[in-house]
């Protein structure tokens, strides 16, 4: 019997052993999906078309592997992209490396100055009148079937690539603040309502209506074997929407030349988006004028590079790196416009004299319109909200223009270290504003209906709560501590132990 239990103790010993996590391994790659030029430029409601070059739009992939699970986060220089491009991108890795499902998370970046990947899709409203049809594919933004099938292809191999670079590494984590280059857009009003850009002397405006998220979240990964750093990956709350002009990944290219300029050619910066749907650039209460185009993208992207390099330069560092995912598809109901509300819409856009009057008005009577073809065949949106751990961070994903408030509700709840929330992730319903933007209260572009935006107003709450339970589903690993310095021996510096000397 006693033999027995020995036995049975080395062998328990030996299964701890095992059980200690391995040394994290980490790959990253970056392929170019850059549009051609006369493709179009998706960001607004109508169509705009690309007309030259300023810069590569790229897809960027990290895989974090801990022996016995691997997650994949890739960032991608896109307005959106869409729920059905992702779930098809999963399949192939799936087939192809082995990685699973929920365990890739795709962000765009809501450059607006980026390839076609939405608005509305190829086909996606073929089950509709030929009137109808008109609207969406003539009348309004469109992906590009042949740009999407070639963005598949190259999250696929990006993934992939990534995963096949793996090496054991060191790994960072840190939280900056760049406090100075994101505003909130929305401006409580005198009247008792919200407008968004009001403009700087305004009269009747009082104060913003939300906060902004100052918070640069930062991974930093280094070969372990070499010391060289290998990539990171930054979380920052902001709409892209610098467009410095032609074809852009806009403000994260910056971002990336100037942590390139510093790291290294060969560093991969990964960029996820924060929860950013009422967040801009635009300072609508400084009395200076501010810069537009490229020279605020060199504002914004430089000046969270600028943190994430100070983040960079002095985090700790370790090995022991464990990974996880839970993700859950939501059924989240559109809201309807009132019978009033589409009877006019339909009149009105039907008019051309109030098409050339009211433009504004007529594209807003377009996307009503097209709003009701949308709830004919799909009343109920599918929302997916994922979390995805790595070590003592937790990124928290929607796939919608999220407003700040929400992902600041996720920052104080989840016990995480590091909470860092990833807009627009996994598909696209949107935005998705607070239910007092949608109150009497509320107002703005944000809460107009339309083919993009339409969730009903608890929509926000309720995709909050989710990804705060998912992550209570795992649990944070330590944060690392870097080398612990030896016990103090002998005695201090020998230059500096001495009396003063005053003769």
């Amino acid at each position: 019997m006693k033999r027995a239990i020995f036995f049975a103790g080395i062998l328990f010993a030996i299964s701890l052993l095992g059980a200690q996590a391995a040394p994290v391994k980490a790959g990253f790659a970056e392929r170019d999906i850059t549009p051609t030029i006369g493709m179009e430029k998706p960001g607004g409601y109508g169509k705009s078309y690309n007309r030259f070059l300023h810069d590569p739009c790229k897809v960027r992939a990290v895989v974090f592997d801990d022996g016995k699970k691997r997650v994949a986060l890739v960032g991608i220089d896109a307005l959106v992209i869409r729920r059905v491009n992702v779930q098809n991108v999963r399949k192939k890795v799936k087939e192809m490396c082995g990685i699973e499902a929920n365990s890739i998370l795709i962000g765009a970046s809501h450059s607006h100055s980026s390839g076609p990947t939405g608005m509305i899709l190829p086909g996606e409203f073929d089950q509709a009148d030929a009137f109808i049809q008109e609207l969406a594919y003539v009348k309004s933004s469109n992906a590009d079937s042949a740009y999407l099938e070639m963005v598949e292809r190259k999250l696929v191999d990006v993934i992939v690539a990534a995963d096949g670079k793996k090496a054991e590494v060191e790994v960072g984590f840190a939280s900056g603040h760049e406090g100075n280059v994101s505003f909130n857009r929305r401006f409580r009003m005198k009247n008792g309502q919200t407008h968004t850009h009001p403009r700087y002397g305004n009269p009747d405006m009082l104060k913003p209506a939300g906060p902004i998220d100052p918070e640069v979240g930062v991974i930093g990964v280094w070969d372990k074997k070499s010391g060289q750093i290998l990539g990171c990956v930054v979380n920052f709350a902001c709409h892209a929407t610098t467009s410095p002009g032609g074809i852009s990944a806009n403000y994260p290219w910056y971002l990336e030349k100037v942590i390139k300029d510093v790291m290294g050619d060969k560093i991969v910066t990964v960029f996820l988006n924060g929860a950013s749907g009422d967040i801009t650039q635009v300072n609508n209460q400084t009395p200076i004028q501010m810069k537009s185009g490229e020279g605020m993208a060199k504002i914004v992207g430089g000046s969270v590079a600028a943190e994430a390099l100070k983040q960079l330069w002095r985090m700790p560092r370790g090995t022991e790196v464990t990974v996880d995912a839970q993700q859950e598809v939501m059924r989240i109901a559109r809201r309807k416009p009132s019978k009033a509300h589409l009877d006019a819409a339909r009149k009105n856009v039907k008019d051309e004299d109030f098409k050339k009057k009211e433009p504004a008005a007529w594209t807003f009577a377009k996307e009503t319109v097209l709003l009701d073809a949308l709830i004919q065949s799909e009343p109920v949106r599918d929302v997916e909200i994922h979390a995805v751990k790595v070590g003592p961070a937790v990124f928290v994903t929607t796939p919608a223009e999220y407003f700040t408030q929400f992902g600041l509700d996720q920052k104080k709840a989840i016990q995480f270290p590091y909470v860092w929330p990833v807009s627009l992730a996994n598909g696209c319903v949107g935005y998705v504003p607070t239910e007092e933007a949608l109150s009497p209260t509320g107002g703005g572009y944000e809460t107009r209906l339309t083919s993009y935006s339409n969730l009903i107003p608890k929509a926000g709450t309720m995709m909050r709560d989710k990804g705060i339970e998912l992550a209570a589903k795992m649990k944070a690993d330590p944060e690392p501590e870097g080398k612990k310095l030896a016990p103090f021996k002998g005695t201090g510096w020998k230059y500096g132990n001495v009396p003063p000397e005053v003769d």
